[in-house]
This record gives C-alpha cells, sequence and structure tokens, in this order.
C-alpha cells in the first residue's frame, strides 16, 4: 500500500503500525514524535496504530543542543 512519508511516497506493507515503520526506518529507540493525518499520535499508541492507504505521516527527530 502507498503511504506520504515526509512528503516523499513510500511503499508499505499491508497491516503495519507506526511501531512497525518505525522499526523499518531504523528509529527505534530514538527520540521521534510522529503526526499522523495531522494528527499528533502519543507513543503509547504507536503499536495499535495501523497504517491505511494514502495515510500522511510526518516524522521528527527530537535534537539537543546547547
Amino acid at each position: 500500500m502507498q503511504i506520504e512519508l515526509n512528503g516523499d511516497q513510500m511503499q508499505v506493507a499491508e497491516g503495519l503500525t507506526l511501531s512497525g515503520l518505525i522499526t523499518q526506518m531504523g528509529l527505534t529507540g530514538k527520540r521521534i514524535a510522529i503526526e499522523l493525518n495531522l494528527e499528533i499520535i502519543p507513543r503509547s499508541q504507536h503499536e495499535t496504530t495501523l497504517l491505511q492507504e494514502s495515510d500522511k505521516v510526518e516524522i521528527v527527530h527530537a535534537i539537543g543542543g546547547g
């Protein structure tokens, strides 16, 4: 199925969760925030949130500094 990830089209497997997408992207354990169709999805819901055809996903990395 096709989703939009950070503005780019991406082919992903049916039934993929946000948690699965994070793993697939190599972002496990990173400080990130995920927006799905203009709504921030809490980390507690990543495991149970299924992606659907044409979903728009934005992943933002937290960057520390000073």
